[in-house]
């Protein structure tokens, strides 16, 4: 029986055929390294976790070849693919390791980096993600990532340069604590940081690509946005949704009650007239809305108290992996 592993490397991939044979290479040497060895008490131990989001090339035969040669070698394979959230969810299940390393497939990620981020960690925080001062990258990826990471800066005050950099490394209190779904694996570090935990960052290599395409597209900033504006919720009223909703019917309610009051005074010492008036219809309309903002925050408070994780996924097989023990 192997002995549990002390870092686990997690590589959700799609289709990248090409760069995998270079990749496991890198990442063997990577773990060759005796002073990223002499980081872990010994005798070192490591699991390469490769997580399929479901392939249509030759990607997934060929995980399954190394995997018969490679003992580290693990494999968890979706039935479909479900996006970089879903791989990355499958692997912290299935991870391991105390220490959590995760990287992108397609070669752009220094795998040689894995040893400053166990070092940043070993500082005393919880995550560190990788940061690409210097992009390789066509202006339809570095562009919009700008934009995306000074609006998250400035929206959460979390002071990173790169929220979305594949290249992280975690505690695996920090993975234990994430519930993600629909594209937050861009807000990990938000995420972690409301949950308590110690989030820096350092900078690392970034490479060009050199296989096949970027995954990239338009079609995934508007997503993205909707999960920033979840986040953005979540992280202070997931908890206690009626602080949000409660605070918008607290005023809705003083507002429409105001002007209700204001028309019914107008009407009883100044024989104003009552019909025709819009603002009588605001006020109703108001308090109205103060009801419904109340029913929806208590709706909110039972969802939450009976709320239970699920799966956003479907593995479709796993070869040389434990079952899940979160």
């Amino acid at each position: 029986m192997q002995p549990t592993p002390l870092l686990s490397v997690i590589v959700p991939f799609y289709n990248e055929e090409e760069s995998l044979p270079l990749l496991l290479d890198q990442l063997y040497e990577a773990m060759s390294d005796k002073q990223l060895q002499g980081l872990f008490k010994h005798p070192f131990s490591f699991e390469l976790l490769m997580v399929d989001d479901g392939s249509t090339d030759g990607s997934l035969d060929f995980i399954r070849e190394k995997i018969v040669q490679k003992s580290e070698l693990k494999l968890v394979s979706l039935q479909r693919n479900f996006g970089k959230t879903a791989a990355l969810s499958a692997g912290f299940r299935y991870a391991e390791g105390e220490y959590i390393v995760t990287l992108d497939a397609d070669l752009q990620d220094d795998p040689f980096a894995i040893k400053c981020l166990i070092e940043k960690l070993q500082e005393g925080y919880d995550l560190v993600s990788g940061w690409k001062r210097e992009r390789n990258d066509p202006l339809s990826k570095t562009i919009p990532s700008r934009v995306f990471n000074m609006t998250t800066r400035l929206f959460t005050g979390i002071a990173l340069h790169d929220f979305n950099c594949g290249l992280k490394a975690y505690r695996k209190k920090v993975i234990q604590s994430l519930d993600l779904y629909g594209e937050m694996h861009r807000y990990i570090p938000v995420l972690a940081r409301w949950n308590g935990f110690g989030v820096s960052e350092i900078p690392v290599k970034h490479n060009p690509r050199r296989f096949g395409k970027t995954k990239f597209g338009t079609s995934r900033i508007f997503p993205g946005l909707f999960d920033f504006l979840t986040v953005l919720f979540i992280t202070r009223y997931l908890r206690q949704p009626m602080h949000f909703f409660g605070m918008l019917s607290l005023l809705s309610f003083l507002v429409g009650f105001g002007i209700s009051l204001y028309v019914t005074i107008g009407k009883v010492f100044f024989n104003e007239a009552v019909v025709n008036r819009p603002i009588l219809f605001l006020g109703i309309l108001l308090i109205i809305l103060a009801v419904q903002f109340f029913s929806i925050g208590l709706l909110g408070e039972m969802l939450t108290r009976d709320a239970s994780r699920t799966l956003h996924y479907t593995v479709r097989e796993t070869m040389n992996v434990q079952e899940e023990k979160r």
